[in-house]
């Protein structure tokens, strides 16, 4: 096993935690902002998981899959917080 595999290995332990905390925080979330804050970080948290495991499998499909989640993430994170803060996303 070489450098690669063991921070490969130790990054994906990392961020699925890191996915589970921010799923727990999505639930239990005491104010509609802490879910708001949840959910970006999911979808962050779903990029870097997505990544490492094109780099794991040595595949570029996966690379362009976490370019979509990250494009949808940011869209959807911007109109809900948009839609909370104002009550509509488009104006």
């Amino acid at each position: 096993m070489n450098v690669l595999d063991m921070a490969l290995n130790i990054g994906i332990v990392a961020v699925t935690l890191a996915v589970l905390l921010c799923a727990w925080r999505l639930l239990r979330g005491p104010t509609i902002t802490d879910r708001v804050l949840a959910l970006d970080t999911l979808y962050m948290n779903a990029v870097a998981l997505i990544v490492l495991l094109g780099i794991r499998w040595n595949t570029a499909l996966l690379f362009e899959g976490a370019l979509l989640v990250a494009m949808l993430g940011f869209a959807s994170t911007v109109a809900l917080a948009r839609y909370l803060s104002r009550g509509d996303v488009v104006e």
